[in-house]
């Protein structure tokens, strides 16, 4: 699936019901806190993207008994105990959380492990995990750029007071799973707030985890015996996403995603939709762990908006997809304090820029974000569009492509299996819906 035909214009819009796949953030967590705890637990409507099965690989690797069939995964937990030495690397793919949150669980065992990713992900900066992690006393040697491959010499962590520089639910994840393996309390205090998901499900599990009204600061006492549960993934916002933006800029749109986790911490993109004039309706679902909801959207006009530092954490991964939202406003639109689209699969900053030229959408460039001007209608230079095997430039562009008449091909389009591996047949199945 190298280059693909991308879908055009729906004439009667995009209709329809979508359930999500299971989140991917959750997926991931679901696993490794699985395998740290006591027992059985059960994971059902695991995301079987190839990032999630990065995680799956190398805990299995590490000795913990994993039993899977499509959706649903066994694990017979031992606690951190319960990981062995691996004599070859451990293989991290593409995924950036794979790599991070095994740093903090890896850094705290009586054995040394080895870590590589692919081309993409051994470009990644890992020094913002394996810095803060040495404050606990862990030994973490990544390679001369800061990257992978690196070395984690496991030993025992004491208790610190970590206050993290960068705004990453993944270094503060990294260091959570370190600090719960201490000797001591622990205290790690956050730059933003980002996505909390470690937290919530720890625990769930029984880990003695407390967060203050700021939002920021986050203790942890170490000791606590985690237990094995029963998950039920909730729907992907991040997948989401891409539909509810697909719904607004498509005329005659009207769309229902069901079971989508509504996580505060998550749903920036609907505040910015709704910012921008988008017509969206939410209905909370009653859950005890993450908050869900059923989302519909229909076909809007929209204002342009201006994005700051502050909002970038809840929608770091939406950025595409903004700027996208951006494109199709009636004004210019101002993102800034997003210099971390930088150092994510791509350069997202460049890459977001470089294809929206290609439908002539006027984008300027900042260190930290971009100014859009847009447009009401694509203006085609070209019918080659690039994922640069991001995933989210492959969707963001899929999505784009419904705006126009004219033909457009996807060059490296498998990257979207990263995290959505049925993305192209759910777009498909909502536009015949519209026929």
């Amino acid at each position: 699936m190298s280059k693909i035909k991308l879908a055009g214009l729906p004439e009667h819009g995009l209709r329809g019901e979508l359930t999500m796949p299971g989140d991917k953030s959750i997926s991931h967590r679901a696993l490794m806190i699985g395998a740290i705890s006591h027992g059985k637990t059960v994971v059902d409507h695991f995301l079987w993207s190839n990032d999630c099965q990065q995680t799956l690989k190398a805990l299995q690797a590490l000795g913990v008994e994993l039993k899977t069939d499509r959706q649903r995964i066994i694990i017979s937990g031992q606690g951190f105990s319960g990981l062995k030495a691996v004599a070859n690397w451990l293989e991290m793919g593409n995924s950036g959380t794979t790599a991070r949150l095994l740093m903090g669980i890896l850094a705290g065992r009586d054995f040394t492990s080895y870590l590589r990713g692919d081309v993409s992900l051994s470009r990644r900066p890992m020094k913002r995990v394996s810095q803060p992690l040495s404050q606990f006393g862990a030994k973490i040697i990544p390679s001369s750029t800061g990257t992978l491959p690196l070395k984690i010499e496991g030993n025992s962590l004491h208790g610190s007071t970590v206050k993290l520089t960068v705004a990453s639910a993944q270094v503060k994840s990294a260091l959570i799973f370190a600090a719960l393996q201490a000797a001591e309390p622990s205290t790690i205090i956050e730059k933003l707030p980002t996505r909390n998901h470690t937290e919530i499900m720890l625990q769930k599990f029984g880990a003695k985890i407390t967060t203050a009204s700021d939002n920021l600061t986050i203790r942890i006492e170490p000791g606590a015996k985690l237990t094995g549960q029963e998950i039920k993934v909730p729907g992907d916002i991040s997948s989401a996403a891409f539909f509810l933006v697909a719904a607004t800029i498509v005329p005659h749109s009207d769309l229902i995603i069901k079971n989508v986790n509504l996580n505060p911490t998550r749903t920036g993109i609907l505040r910015v939709l709704k910012k921008m004039g988008a017509a969206i309706e939410i209905d909370y679902l009653p859950n005890d762990g993450e908050p869900l909801g059923k989302i519909e959207v229909r076909s809007a006009q929209l204002q342009p908006i201006e994005i700051q530092a502050a909002e970038i954490p809840a929608i770091i991964d939406e950025l595409p997809l903004v700027a996208l939202l951006a494109a199709c406003a009636s004004g210019t639109s101002k993102i800034t304090g997003a210099a971390e689209l930088r150092v994510k699969e791509t350069d997202r900053i460049a890459t977001v820029a470089a294809e929206l030229k290609k439908l002539g959408v006027q984008v300027t460039e900042l260190p930290d974000g971009m100014i859009i001007q847009g447009i009401s209608s694509w203006q085609q230079q070209t019918d080659q569009l690039e994922s640069y095997g991001d995933h989210r430039i492959g969707m963001m562009l899929a999505i784009a492509a419904l705006r126009s008449k004219q033909q457009f091909f996807l060059n490296h389009a498998e990257a979207v299996a990263v995290s959505y591996p049925e993305f192209f047949n759910d777009l498909q199945t909502l536009i015949q819906n519209s026929r």
